[in-house]
């Protein structure tokens, strides 16, 4: 690499952490989640404004392979940093509630969506059909697990019944959504090293919950965090678990989530928030804005027609409609209030990262062009950008404070937020 390439990145990475820093703190102050602007960082970025002339100055064509490969370091932290919140537990204390609205929430939009790619097949081919459908199904499917429980936080509802039941249905909704997702990796057929590596999926698993998992109970977390011998084997083991599943032709982004759901659970509190804070601050402040940077880059919105309108209006409608109607009649039928429903059903819409990191999947594939990707895109910003006004309508912080009261109070007796 030439001295003026390791010029032209430092200098574009400090544009990125800056950038990605400012409008995540113009988005708080909308009552927004910090990633959304962040993610407009990356379009701000992209070819959609000026051109990609922007970009093309900031990031030449000789430096985008590094910011790739930091992007690709990014994502496998974040996807790990999910796998480490998921806990299946969340679910069982909810009965079939979380069951039924996790799969009411998923096979509606999955339905509507597969239905949506067979009708925009006819402008955006792709080589492989069945592939293309079923990601559209399931990219009308994600629920962003760790968007949702910032928004919980940040508005008091995780004291709530209904913020422990939105919890519940997002763990199972991501399992689900990533489950298929990986099936769909696994069809598309752009592992180039052979389809039958896939098989080794199933001796994988086996070894990560029955191998992996019981040699990292011995790992501890004393008052002063993990040990750096700690950290250092839990990173090499996310990377070689990334590297795994990338070899056996899914993604490595399900490497990482596995190796993240592996690490234990009960009196391993402390390991994980060790974990935690030292990934945290260097994947929040440089490898993620990076990765909104890359997948910027691919966003372009500058020459969207009529014709784009109407299939992002379809693309809107069936991603809400969907998602919404799910969780809606089926929280309804488990007796929940309108109101909390309602609530429910709009936090389940939100997709933020999570489906960002979706479609960044099926762009690399081949399975979307970057029209479609651009329009998705716009629909993961919208559809997460309206739960915090949505949810605001519809249950007030009056009421939330008062409920999260009684529920202090009255563990015991559940009770909703009345209409």
């Amino acid at each position: 690499m030439k001295p003026q390439h390791i010029t032209e990145l430092l200098v574009g990475l400090a544009v990125v952490v800056l950038l990605a820093r400012l409008l995540g703190a113009l988005a708080r102050k909308l009552d927004q989640p910090a990633v959304i602007g962040e993610i407009l960082a990356g379009i701000l970025l992209g070819p959609t404004l000026l051109g990609g002339a922007l970009s093309g100055h900031l990031f030449p064509s000789d430096v985008r392979p590094l910011l790739t490969a930091l992007a690709t370091v990014g994502v496998a932290v974040f996807m790990f940093t999910v796998g480490l919140e998921w806990d299946i537990a969340q679910a069982r204390g909810s009965g079939g509630f979380a069951v039924t609205v996790s799969l009411s929430s998923v096979l509606l939009p999955f339905g509507l969506g597969c239905a949506l790619g067979a009708y925009l097949l006819r402008e955006h081919p792709s080589p492989n059909n069945t592939a293309f459908v079923l990601f559209m199904g399931i990219a009308m499917s994600i629920t962003a697990f760790p968007v949702l429980a910032r928004i919980l936080t940040e508005r008091g509802l995780d004291r709530t019944t209904l913020g422990t039941l939105a919890l519940a249905c997002a763990s199972i909704d991501d399992v689900l959504a990533w489950t298929v997702l990986a099936a769909v990796t696994a069809i598309s057929g752009a592992a180039a090293t052979g389809q039958w590596h896939v098989l080794l999926v199933v001796p994988y698993l086996l070894i990560m919950f029955f191998v992996v998992r019981p040699l990292l109970r011995r790992l501890r977390a004393g008052d002063g965090g993990l040990t750096p011998a700690g950290f250092s084997l839990v990173v090499a083991g996310l990377l070689l678990s990334a590297a795994a599943t990338e070899w056996a032709g899914l993604h490595f982004i399900f490497g990482a989530f596995v190796f993240g759901a592996v690490i234990p659970r009960g009196h391993s509190a402390r390991l994980r928030a060790s974990i935690h804070e030292q990934l945290g601050n260097l994947s929040q402040t440089l490898l993620l804005p990076v990765f909104f940077v890359t997948a910027g880059l691919n966003v372009d919105l500058s020459g969207i027609g009529a014709a784009g309108l109407g299939e992002l209006g379809l693309i809107l409608l069936v991603a809400i409609g969907g998602k919404f109607a799910g969780a809606f009649f089926a929280a309804r039928g488990h007796g929940m209030p309108a109101r909390q429903s309602a609530a429910l059903a709009t936090l389940m819409n939100t997709r933020g990262l999570t489906e960002l990191i979706a479609l960044s999947v099926g762009l690399s594939l081949g399975i979307l062009d970057r029209e479609l990707y651009s329009l998705m895109v716009v629909m993961a910003v919208v559809t997460t950008t309206m739960a915090g006004p949505l949810l605001r309508w519809l249950l007030p912080r009056r009421l939330v404070e008062a409920e999260a009261a009684r529920e202090a109070v009255s563990a015991e007796t559940p009770v909703v937020v009345r209409e």
